[in-house]
């Protein structure tokens, strides 16, 4: 049982570990994955605490961070980590900055509504996303093998133009980053996403057999798989109605909602 002033560590089995930032509005997540060989960080939160701290009580393995997308509260720590991933298409974005949101807006984002004290690093003032090269890109379809443990790469854009999901093909556990959670709104409503692309992405993973879990980047840590099931239904209903572009808003579906 790891206690932290800031983070909170879930075990979801023997070697998945959730590292969640339930003190920030987000309720980011960040999973570790851990293999005979190697270990797996999906993303690195929100920087706001140092997550190296966490992943060092978890792990001796080599850590390979491979990243959702490139937003602010997903690469928050990558800095602390010398081997990283992302998709071709986010690329640009990870080492120049992130299009479409302004430092004064994250920063701004970054700071408000936190509702548990903060590591005396953090100022929002300062506050500045990660930028940096990646070690190397992640390919759709592409399968890492950690060591006894194998994950399958689903490229899923629309959140960000690089936006992944992860299949664990061992444990059966979809990591759906910014494409699917619960409780507050998927967005596709910012300059830098693309609706069509993220409904298309969605009724991609609905068809993922065999699932066993959903973890989302936010809100409710592990969605039952029947929630593929009511994304399949929005998908043509979205479709059906032409709801599917800039402006239309809201709309809420059994378990999750999305924004355009």
């Amino acid at each position: 049982m790891i206690r932290d002033s800031w983070f909170t560590v879930q075990q979801i089995d023997n070697n998945t570990f959730a590292i969640s930032e339930y003190g920030h509005w987000e309720k980011v997540h960040s999973f570790l994955l851990i293999g005979d060989e190697r270990a797996v960080l999906i993303d690195t939160g929100l920087g706001i605490g140092s997550i190296v701290r966490i992943t060092d009580q978890l792990t001796n393995l080599p850590i390979i961070v491979i990243t959702t997308h490139v937003h602010a509260d997903h690469i928050g720590n990558h800095d602390e980590f010398d081997t990283i991933y992302v998709h071709e298409k986010d690329s640009d974005w990870l080492m120049n900055g992130i299009r479409g949101l302004s430092i004064e807006q994250i920063r701004v984002d970054i700071g408000r509504d936190i509702t548990i004290p903060t590591p005396k690093t953090f100022n929002p003032e300062t506050y500045t996303p990660y930028q940096g090269e990646p070690t190397g890109f992640v390919a759709d379809g592409e399968v890492i093998d950690i060591g006894s443990r194998k994950l399958i790469v689903y490229h899923t854009p629309g959140h960000s133009p690089g936006h992944i999901c992860i299949f664990d093909i061992t444990n059966r556990y979809l990591f759906t980053g910014d494409l699917l959670y619960d409780e507050t709104p998927i967005y596709a409503f910012y300059p830098s996403t693309n609706p069509v692309d993220l409904v298309n992405s969605l009724e991609r993973i609905s068809g993922i057999k065999d699932v066993s879990k959903v973890y989302g980047s936010h809100n409710t840590l592990g969605l039952e798989p029947k929630i593929l099931d009511e994304v399949k239904l929005a998908v043509k209903f979205l479709n059906e109605k032409e709801l599917v572009k800039f402006g239309t808003g809201i709309h809420k579906f059994n378990g999750f909602s999305v924004k355009f």
